[in-house]
């Protein structure tokens, strides 16, 4: 009996819904919505490039179209119909909190609050909570090091209560009239199932661990007496979030009748948990002890799983580690980059105002250099650094100019510092007894960019494959609701079942250059020094202070 599941999977500036056939993982329909608000999805300002919200209603309005649109792309396969669905699947990025009424309505979809900034969805990359950040971090450490030592011993701006606690110190009117935050992960599984009571959402430990420090080893969330630290209104909050977070074995809920009709799908069905786009992106790429998955988008963000039978310690410097955050009964390890496909965007784009045809030469240009022939080192950091040194107010950098520099020069660059960092972040997990014995890459810049992947492998030292699915996180969203239907509907009853017939890699793939990797481990050693010097590292030689003092001048002048 064939039998197809949905993955439905929300990025930073689209939705996408791919319909999968259950049988091989194979994509019969898709559609793409890019959310009209904003510049190109996203609500800025342009007094503060750490402000970046999303108009719930843009996830609204892609839910309904990318559905029905890819059901209709999924008619043209023979044997499919719409009722042959047996699952929906939603990965979104994260963490990306959204305050709820007490009807379960974003804030941002209100008359009160629709041109409100706080009351809309506080996206990832939303980094004005730099401030309470570093406060959680400094109370944490002092009277809760068990809450960092699960995170990687510093809190991020990118994460859920960094966020809420800046919507209460910057618009307390929409603190106060919001009953509670839920992430988008879990918001969107609740929508298609009817689900109006925010007590009632089912709540994934994905986006709950690795943002929200919950764990079960000390009852969930944070406690009201350290979040009476930050203040005490987020301890009164914590009673309306929620008290358990679920792994994938657990379903978010079956779909409603309304979201039925207007999907035209059958009421009922179950729809997975709701988890954070990379950690769903790593089920569809076949993750497995030993093997990181490395989504390549506009930033990137590295997945591991470890059998929850071995022994783990905590790793410095990496966002965490989770109980069942990827798959059940392994812990889940996410680390990352602040930007990657942002840095090569905002250079094309944004500095020499190009487009896909200067994509297309700076590629061909910069792929005739030789490792190091620019004489450029450059710092990723464009975005802040999300690991190791979790780091929000870090800025990029670039080494080396002359005036003979080219394009081309600083693009390699560019990429080179991209790898650099990855390199940075293999190597901590290494330090801590994790094995790598595989890497592979996910998203449009590892299946667009070859001189990328060939970059990262003689940086890294490591054989770079690619999914052979071009919709890892979608994929793997619908993975889990085939496994959650069961073999008596057409689907799984394990991950390991539904990954073994449903992921694969493509033959292509990229191994090290010993010549360049000999140039590479020379660069990398100065991309350190630089990397411990501006990161306030290496104390002998502590340059920090000059991104954030510039920082402090560039405010003070706007």
């Amino acid at each position: 009996m064939s039998a197809y599941t949905l993955g439905i999977d929300y990025g930073t500036n689209s939705v996408r819904a791919v319909v999968v056939d259950c049988a091989n993982g194979a994509n019969i329909g898709t559609h793409v919505f890019n959310y009209p608000t904003g510049e190109q999805g996203v609500i800025i300002d342009p007094s503060d490039h750490n402000l970046a919200r999303q108009n719930p209603q843009d996830y609204l309005d892609g839910l309904e179209k990318t559905v029905t649109e890819a059901l209709k792309a999924a008619s043209a396969t023979a044997d499919f119909s719409a009722d042959k669905i047996i699952g929906i699947g939603v990965d979104t990025t994260g963490s990306t909190p959204l305050p709820l009424n007490a009807d379960g309505v974003p804030l941002g979809l209100t008359d009160q609050f629709k041109d409100a900034p706080a009351a809309q969805a506080w996206l990832w990359k939303d980094h004005t909570g730099a401030d309470e950040a570093e406060r959680i971090t400094a109370l944490a450490a002092e009277h809760r090091p068990q809450y960092l030592a699960k995170c990687g011993d510093t809190y991020s701006s990118e994460w859920f209560w960094s966020k809420v606690w800046k919507c209460l110190n910057v618009a307390p009117e929409v603190f106060d009239a919001a009953h509670t935050w839920v992430e988008c992960a879990d918001y969107i599984p609740a929508v298609l199932a009817g689900v109006n009571n925010p007590a009632d959402i089912v709540r994934g430990v994905c986006a709950a661990g690795h943002k929200a420090m919950y764990c079960d080893e000390w009852n969930g969330l944070p406690d009201e007496e350290f979040l009476s630290m930050l203040d005490p209104k987020l301890a009164e909050l914590r009673g309306r979030l929620f008290d358990k977070a679920h792994d994938a074995n657990t379903k978010a809920g079956d779909l409603c009748d309304d979201w039925a009709a207007k999907l035209g799908l059958s009421a009922g069905i179950p729809i997975a948990i709701g988890k954070l786009d990379a950690h769903y992106g790593a089920v569809g790429a076949g993750v497995s002890e030993g093997t990181l998955v490395k989504i390549i988008g506009t930033s990137t963000c590295d997945c591991m799983v470890a059998p929850k039978a071995n022994p783990l310690k905590d790793i410095p410097g990496i966002c965490g580690i989770v109980d069942g955050s990827i798959l059940p009964e392994h812990y889940g390890l996410e680390a990352g980059q602040s930007a990657v496909g942002d840095i090569f965007k905002w250079f094309v784009e944004g500095v020499c105002e190009g487009d896909d045809v200067l994509y297309a030469q700076l590629m061909a240009d910069a792929d005739k250099l030789n490792p190091g022939q620019s004489g450029l080192l450059s710092l990723d950091w464009n975005n802040g650094n999300r690991n190791l040194l979790v780091d929000p107010k870090l800025t990029g950098l670039l080494l080396g100019q002359t005036l003979y520099t080219t394009k081309a020069e600083i693009y390699r660059a560019l990429i080179e510092a991209t790898a650099f960092g990855a390199r940075a972040i293999i190597e901590r997990i290494k330090e801590y007894d994790v094995a790598v014995d595989r890497i592979i890459c996910c998203g449009g810049i590892a299946e667009k960019n070859p001189m990328l992947m060939q970059i990262y492998a003689d940086v890294t030292g490591c054989t770079m494959q690619t999914s052979a699915s071009d919709q890892t996180c979608a994929l793997g969203a619908a993975l889990a609701s085939s496994v959650l239907a069961g073999s008596a509907k057409g689907g799984y009853d394990s991950f390991s079942e539904a990954q073994a017939a449903m992921t694969s890699v493509k033959d292509k793939q990229y191994e090290p250059n010993p010549a360049n990797q000999a140039i590479y481990e020379d660069l990398y050693n100065l991309y350190m020094l630089v990397h411990d010097a501006f990161g306030g590292v290496d104390e002998s030689m502590d340059l920090g202070h000059v991104m954030k003092s510039l920082i402090t001048i560039k405010e003070q002048q706007s």
